[in-house]
């Protein structure tokens, strides 16, 4: 599956998670779409006393939101790809797809 067959909305969430990265520098970022189609993107967190991965704060950020299941979540890092907590946060919600790209955007 490449940018180009994927679905328009789980484009933006690539994009979105893609400009969240950039904006604060941050070595990953994420964003997903919940039931409604509302979408929530985020970056990680390193503080001394709290980590949190990109995906785990989005999947926060939605269900702080009142979000009851996902639709779809993507993270973008160029690293190796989501943890287990994350596939985790986010299968917990039900999400069908999780897309990981690289910081240029290409999926893998």
């Amino acid at each position: 599956m490449t940018e180009a067959t994927l679905d328009p909305e789980d484009n933006k969430i690539i994009t979105l998670a893609r400009a969240a990265r950039a904006r604060t520098g941050a070595a990953e970022g994420a964003a997903v779409r919940d039931e409604t189609g509302r979408t929530y993107s985020a970056t990680n967190v390193a503080l001394p006393s709290l980590t949190l991965s990109a995906l785990q704060v989005a999947v926060a950020m939605a269900v702080s939101s009142g979000a009851e299941s996902l639709e779809a979540a993507a993270l973008v890092t160029a690293g190796e790809g989501p943890s287990e907590a994350d596939r985790a946060a986010v299968t917990d919600l039900g999400a069908k797809a999780l897309f990981t790209a690289g910081p240029d955007g290409t999926l893998r």
